[in-house]
């Protein structure tokens, strides 16, 4: 398992609810010091800093703009992010949902190349989403992620959903598309997230359950 992990992709593919639950599982690890930085400065309205309760209430430390959740969200981050990784035992960059948002991740490019033989960049892609309906729309936004970011993908997650009606035949369906993703990038399938709870999954091996936290701002 690695040390450091940057998620990334479009707003809407649901990559903030997995930083969310990954975060939470890693901080069940006996004594794991866990930190999340919230770089995701685009969509105001899904953020991980909305979450500071919860982490607060695992032990998990949650660093986010001096301006979240206020209308002068900027990528305003004033900390030494090389500090925080020789602080904790797992870190989670929650990156913003297109190349703009990865510009703010490019201000620690340099620093964090030092450290590619424990970091992963995962691009999280959702076949139901509609900026990116077609592999190459998913590539093409990810290519653009890594030019503003400087730092380059090692895997692809494939959280394709329908919200709370996702079923284990969505999640099934959406596979080929992110196996054409996989090909055409030449990156490997890091995980493809169910439902937590779902039973009966054809690959049985190569899933991540997860928590619908994330919802959007006309649900309870």
């Amino acid at each position: 398992m690695e040390n450091i992990y940057i998620i990334t992709g479009h707003y809407g593919s649901g990559k903030t609810n997995i930083c969310v639950n990954m975060a939470l599982n890693l901080s069940t690890l006996e004594s794991a010091k866990v930190a999340v930085i919230d770089l995701d400065t685009v969509n105001p309205y899904f953020r991980t800093a909305d979450f500071k309760k919860l982490f607060e209430d695992s032990g998990i430390q949650l660093i986010s703009s001096v301006y979240a959740n206020s209308n002068l969200d900027t990528p305003a981050i004033t900390f030494g992010v090389e500090s925080v990784i020789k602080d904790v035992d797992y870190l989670l960059i929650d990156v913003g949902g297109d190349d703009t948002g990865a510009y703010a991740l490019g201000q620690f490019s340099e620093m964090l190349s030092n450290y590619s033989d424990v970091l992963k960049m995962l691009y999280v892609v959702n076949a139901y989403r509609y900026m990116t309906k077609t592999p190459n729309e998913a590539i093409s936004l990810m290519k653009e992620i890594e030019t503003a970011s400087r730092l380059k993908h090692t895997g692809i997650i494939n959280n394709s959903n329908l919200g709370d009606e996702t079923t284990i035949q969505v999640v099934e369906k959406s596979k080929p598309f992110a196996e054409e993703i996989s090909k055409l990038s030449g990156l490997p399938i890091y995980t493809t997230t169910y439902p937590i709870g779902s039973k009966g999954l054809v690959d049985s091996t190569n899933h991540y359950f997860v928590k619908r936290y994330v919802k959007n701002v006309w649900e309870d």
